[in-house]
């Protein structure tokens, strides 16, 4: 078996438009990360919002072409913290496309597109995600949203799909909770039976663990990966993202926002399996040469590593 090595794609939290960029690091192994390009962007938004935040990254099976979706938003460019109700406004009035950008090699990418996913009933396209759907062959894009139907009171999952990257479908509901919003969604697969992370509102203001047959739903939660974040201060903690490492683990990364500027950004949770629900928090086991913020993991080639380290960055910029 060809020797695997990983790409994460993500984002700085500062206070210039420089942050809200496209950002990689690289890792042989999923613990010890190495900056790429000298920890500066490897890609810039010069669209739209003309920021980017809440990384997917995704390789197509059939084409083995390689998808950035982003959300559309610069809290730095657009000044927003100046305005107290800022992310209530954007949650209501925010971008209804997603930021997009797709290459052959990891290292030559297309022109940022910004491709409209939402209709005029949702709010803001926030944090995309994707994962292939063996049962029907195609690709499930989901994400969250608030809705005019409640007066964008709360953020729901939504989903479409597509087979192309190039046409979707209509979007659907993947989940809701009752008693509060939820947002970050994260699905992955294990033995045939589907995970869905999200980040909670209330009741508990904390990541969850569900799962289901189907990635569509219904879903229904694990009570002991509550049980593991119980003693979290979980309302400082989103946007899960996780991978399976070599020895068959899983290491979810949580992204913690309770402390202003370069102190926010993930921390490694540990568990043998996604069904266990039993995560614990790994912090020595892990080396990043800065904080990362909200993004996704790709597994890639060590050919690719490679490639992406020896890439001279500066010229995308």
């Amino acid at each position: 078996m060809e020797r695997q090595a990983y790409l994460f794609v993500h984002f700085k939290e500062k206070d210039t438009p420089d942050g809200e960029q496209v950002y990689f690091a690289v890792s042989r192994d999923g613990f010890h990360w190495e900056a790429v390009n000298d920890s500066n962007p490897v890609l810039w938004a010069y669209y739209g919002k003309k920021g980017v935040r809440d990384f997917t990254i995704i390789r197509c099976r059939e084409t083995k072409k390689i998808y950035i979706f982003a959300t559309d938003l610069s809290i730095s460019y657009g000044r927003h913290r100046q305005n107290p109700g800022f992310w209530e406004e954007i949650s209501r009035n925010g971008s209804k496309c997603f930021s997009v950008w797709e290459s052959d090699n990891l290292t030559d990418w297309s022109e940022q597109k910004l491709i409209k996913i939402g209709n005029d009933d949702l709010g803001c396209m926030w944090a995309p995600d994707i994962i292939y759907d063996k049962t029907q062959n195609d690709y499930v894009l989901h994400w969250s949203s608030s809705h005019k139907k409640d007066d964008y009171a709360k953020k729901r999952i939504y989903y479409c799909r597509t087979k192309d990257f190039t046409n979707y479908s209509e979007p659907a509901l993947l989940y809701e909770k009752e008693d509060s919003g939820v947002i970050d969604s994260a699905i992955y697969e294990e033995n045939g039976m589907y995970y869905l992370f999200v980040k909670s509102d209330a009741n508990p203001a904390n990541n969850l663990l569900l799962k289901s047959t189907q990635i569509t739903g219904p879903y229904e939660r694990i009570p002991a990966f509550d049980q593991s974040m119980a003693g979290l201060d979980g309302v400082h903690y989103e946007a899960p993202t996780a991978i399976r490492l070599a020895d068959g683990r899983w290491c979810l990364f949580l992204d913690y926002y309770g402390v202003r500027g370069s102190g926010q950004g993930y921390v490694p949770f540990v568990a043998d399996s996604l069904a266990s629900g039993t995560f614990t928090r790994a912090d020595g086991q892990f080396a990043f040469p800065y904080r990362f913020k909200h993004g996704t993991v790709l597994n890639i080639s060590m050919d690719e590593y490679e490639r992406i380290k020896a890439h001279s960055w500066q010229e995308e910029s």
